[in-house]
């Protein structure tokens, strides 16, 4: 159960930063990443990439470490798994 909650976490975080990218998510006034990727998205072709890779990159690494903290999590409680 505690397995199945940090991945429904990483998942609820990606679709927030979804749906804040296609302007369906938080309002414009709270703070999200995935309303900091689109706002440098319009800079993107004029070389500043930056503005949206940051972000970008911070959404990564935290579904990636949330994702690995529940991998880690089902190693250490499964107990058919320490053989």
């Amino acid at each position: 159960l505690i397995v199945i909650a940090t991945v429904q976490v990483a998942r609820a975080i990606s679709l927030e930063a979804t749906l804040s990218f296609l302007g369906l998510g938080v309002p414009i006034t709270e703070p999200s990443l995935g309303l900091l990727v689109a706002n440098g998205y319009q800079y993107m072709l004029s070389g500043m990439t930056w503005i949206s890779f940051y972000p970008g990159v911070a959404l990564l690494i935290t579904v990636v470490a949330i994702n690995l903290v529940g991998d880690r999590l089902r190693d250490v409680l499964n107990p058919r798994g320490r053989e």
